[in-house]
């Protein structure tokens, strides 16, 4: 087994526990890491970590089929306002965010038990929606969740890896690899010093540091499209 593959299992192996996987998606891209949850196993502490250890933006991605099911829109169509009209993006022809939820169990949403709760719900939903896409329509999502809200919703390319190659796909890509609902936690690693995103180099060290696997986009890519 070569390191490719060895990176590969342990990152798939990892996400089976229901732990968090470090992945750095390609220099000539966003050039960051993030830290990625199967969005099932997602608890209050671990929004801390997130919060904390990463400092991005902690959001859930979702599959194209479960979006298409709770009928989320790509939120740059959604928005009437001339910001929207071109965002000329240097990583991509266009951003993958949807709609901003909370759990309707939650009180202001923002609290890191709130957000597991949203979270851990959010997964569970795309585990109905995919058994039952019929049944599981957007107005059914909107008696269990509520937007705007403080968890902000991906929406997956409908090929994954084979159509887009971000944070989202890869993170999906490893729970259908995993046979996990396809919803995940992704949360960009960033410098606390610098104030840019961390380095491969510290997002290794962090991840050796705290016993979790660390792998490179492109070694998913390679794994997951064969």
């Amino acid at each position: 087994m070569n390191h490719v593959e060895s990176s590969v299992k342990h990152a798939v192996s990892a996400f089976e526990a229901g732990e968090p996987v470090l992945i750095h998606d390609f220099d000539d891209r966003e050039g960051e890491t993030d830290i990625v949850y199967p969005a099932s196993d997602v608890a209050p502490e671990d929004v801390v970590r997130l919060r904390k250890d990463a400092g991005g933006l902690i959001c859930v991605a979702v599959s194209d089929d479960v979006a298409d099911s709770f009928g989320l829109p790509f939120l740059e169509d959604e928005i009437d306002h001339p910001s929207a009209s071109s965002h000329d993006l240097a990583y991509d022809s266009r951003s993958s965010f949807s709609l901003p939820v909370n759990h309707r169990e939650t009180f202001t949403g923002i609290t890191d038990v709130d957000r597991a709760l949203t979270i851990t719900e959010l997964a569970t939903s795309a585990q109905k929606a995919i058994i039952e896409p019929a049944e599981y329509t957007p107005d059914v999502f909107a008696k269990s969740f509520r937007s705007p809200g403080h968890v902000h919703l991906l929406r997956g390319a409908p090929n994954l890896l084979a159509d887009r190659k971000g944070h989202t796909e890869l993170g999906l890509a490893l729970a259908a690899e995993a046979d996990l609902p396809p919803a995940v936690v992704v949360c960009e690693m960033l410098d606390h010093t610098t104030g840019v995103a961390t380095t491969p180099t510290d997002a290794k060290a962090y991840a050796a540091a705290n016993d979790l696997v660390y792998v490179e986009g492109q070694a998913l890519v390679e794994a997951l499209t064969e």
